[in-house]
């Protein structure tokens, strides 16, 4: 029947297969790291591939998704979450922050690489997957307004929407706010960090009732000394939350 070649656009199925294609011809797949030729739309290629770190694979720290040598069962954490428990329960991250993972996480922060939250939000997915659940709550880190008018978006928020619509879950994106306008943590020591962020994040106060009592996962782009995460942690188990659970896109080998 004709009503079987007509998609929902109005556009007859074999119209739209041809558009496609020519679109494909015109504007053939790049890689989203580098720009080179790629089989699949939101592809790497494989030089970018071999340069990124996928966490998802193999043994890794089961509170920051670090990734750790040999091979376990069971939840294991890294030297760093021992000699520094941390607030929250149990963290992912998607990527290793080096190499082409670097440099893509810098693209999206700083170059206005939107095309790169698509790819990254199912990577995020992926990492997080078994920390979702029928009640959480995901909520990104926030970015102070000054910050956001600069910037003109927050890229967490832009991961934590896309993980909220591949998992059905609610995104809250502005459960967290910034209390203050806090400095680079850049070159700072881990007690720097923490120091730079002591009272710095809080709940949103119409926004703390949609918590209390459900477990929520945070979103944030990158995890060094983890600083951010626990004070928006802290804030949310103060307003009430079950559980917190954190991903980030990218977990630095390394504290700064």
């Amino acid at each position: 029947m004709v009503e079987n070649t007509v998609l929902r656009g109005g556009l007859p199925a074999g119209l739209r297969r041809a558009g496609v294609a020519a679109l494909a011809m015109l504007f053939p797949p790049r890689c989203i790291a580098c720009g080179e030729a790629v089989g699949m739309d939101f592809g790497l290629c494989g030089a970018c591939w071999a340069e990124t770190h996928f966490l998802h694979t193999g043994l890794s720290c089961d509170c920051c998704g670090a990734p750790l040598p040999g091979e376990a069962e069971g939840a294991v954490l890294c030297d760093d979450c021992l000699a520094h428990p941390r607030p929250w329960a149990r963290g992912r991250a998607a990527l290793g922050y080096s190499g082409a993972g670097r440099r893509m996480v810098l693209a999206l922060k700083h170059a206005d690489r939107l095309d790169l939250v698509r790819p990254m939000g199912a990577w995020l997915h992926r990492a997080a997957h078994d920390l979702i659940g029928s009640e959480t709550v995901i909520a990104p880190i926030p970015m102070h307004r000054l910050r956001l008018i600069r910037r003109r978006y927050n890229q967490a928020a832009l991961l934590a929407r896309e993980v909220a619509r591949l998992s059905g879950q609610p995104c809250i994106a502005d459960l967290f706010r910034r209390t203050r306008a806090t400095p680079s943590q850049d070159h700072r020591s881990r007690a720097e960090r923490f120091a730079n962020l002591e009272a710095a994040i809080d709940i949103t106060p119409r926004r703390a009732a949609a918590i209390r009592g459900r477990p929520v996962l945070i979103v944030d782009d990158v995890m060094a000394s983890g600083a951010t995460l626990s004070a928006a942690t802290e804030a949310a188990l103060a307003a009430g939350a079950l559980r917190v659970d954190v991903v980030t896109l990218a977990r630095a080998a390394k504290d700064a």
